[in-house]
């Protein structure tokens, strides 16, 4: 009898690994949500409409012999995964794959997509009332948002606010990387309140419209109609049971060997953002996880001992700041890294935002 991996969560690295395994194996991918969110393509159709329907791919064609299970993964354990419904699921390989939990609009709690779908509408109604948005956060998610803002509304003024002394505080960028994209934003007029936190949050929720005026802890006051929080990331790994809980960071992020499996355990991996790996948290990286630890299952389903790991690479990003704008940090061939301005970062993201990758992975466009 084939073996049985039952991989927990639907995201960029999940589906990557349920569709390299599908021929091997009996593959079970669980997913709450009715539909894939490309979330990568989130921030653009917070300010254009046209973009909705390249940001939600049903699952029904991802797998050609696998099966879906829509439901949430209640408890996980070594060989077994508990749904919600009680129903139990044996496997001879789990592979976790939840990724992180993130405010609205970058993510969705919603699992409908039509319910989701509602909530960008009105927000992008709501939001057209607006000439005046906080963004707290000057990480590469509230740069983004602020580069769509601006590249949407060019009369909207927009006013990031982050506690430390400059953008992008987290990660090995380049100091090219970050007087570009702040140049960038700079010119389009937004405020950068840097180097102090708010005092208190907005007494409102993100993305709807009602006027309102917070401060800094430093004292500088700030009035907007609309605000949104792009910080909180954290690992959503609440399910594991006693003993693959027992080792969690302060993060939630689960420690992994090299070759990605859970430590202390032999035939349960981790990937994409959950991992402890020393690197940013990208759709690219999760991708790259899912193939070392397909290979690894290959393996062992064909009675090898698992040859594959995974190194980070350098530090990269590529971070667009709406259509025609944003800066890039890679990696060349000889391994020098360098810094790439709007119109390349617009090649290579800023203008499909990988839709088109993205559908030919589902069998489609988009969900409509």
């Amino acid at each position: 009898m084939q073996q049985r991996v039952v991989v927990v969560g639907g995201g960029y690295g999940g589906v990557a690994l349920a569709k390299a395994l599908d021929d091997v194996a009996d593959v079970v991918l669980v997913e709450p949500k009715d539909a894939f969110v490309h979330a990568t393509a989130a921030l653009r159709a917070v300010v254009d409409p046209t973009w909705q329907e390249r940001v939600f791919f049903p699952y029904d064609r991802v797998l050609t012999r696998g099966r879906i299970v829509k439901d949430w993964a209640r408890l996980v354990s070594p060989g077994v995964v508990r749904l919600s419904t009680d129903e139990s699921l044996e496997a001879d390989h789990v592979v976790l794959a939840t990724g992180t939990g993130y405010p609205f609009p970058a993510k969705f709690l919603e699992d409908e997509r039509a319910v989701a779908s509602a909530r960008l509408s009105r927000m992008r109604a709501a939001l057209a009332l607006c000439d005046r948005v906080l963004v707290v956060g000057a990480g590469p998610v509230g740069l983004e948002l602020a580069g769509e803002l601006t590249s949407a509304f060019h009369g909207l003024r927009v006013t990031v606010v982050d506690q430390e002394d400059d953008i992008l505080p987290l990660g090995d960028y380049l100091p090219g990387l970050r007087d570009s994209v702040r140049d960038q934003l700079l010119a389009r007029g937004v405020t950068l309140e840097l180097g102090s936190p708010l005092g208190y949050l907005p007494p409102v929720d993100v993305g709807t419209y009602e006027p309102f005026v917070v401060e800094t802890a430093a004292g500088s006051e700030i009035s907007a109609q609309m605000w949104f929080r792009c910080y909180g990331s954290r690992a959503v790994t609440g399910y594991l049971d006693g003993e693959l809980g027992r080792d969690l960071h302060h993060d939630g992020t689960i420690p992994v060997t090299a070759h990605l499996n859970v430590v202390g355990q032999d035939r349960v991996w981790a990937i994409g953002d959950i991992t402890d790996v020393r690197e940013s948290k990208r759709a690219s990286a999760a991708r790259d996880h899912a193939l070392v630890v397909a290979q690894n299952i290959r393996d062992v389903i064909e009675g090898r001992a698992p040859g594959a790991t995974y190194a980070p690479a350098l530090e990269r990003i590529v971070l667009p700041l709406g259509p025609d704008g944003g800066a890039s940090q890679v990696e060349q061939p000889d391994g020098t890294r360098v810094v790439l301005g709007p119109e390349q970062t617009s090649r290579i993201k800023g203008a499909d935002l990988f839709s088109g990758m993205i559908g030919e992975i589902f069998g489609r466009r988009a969900a409509r």
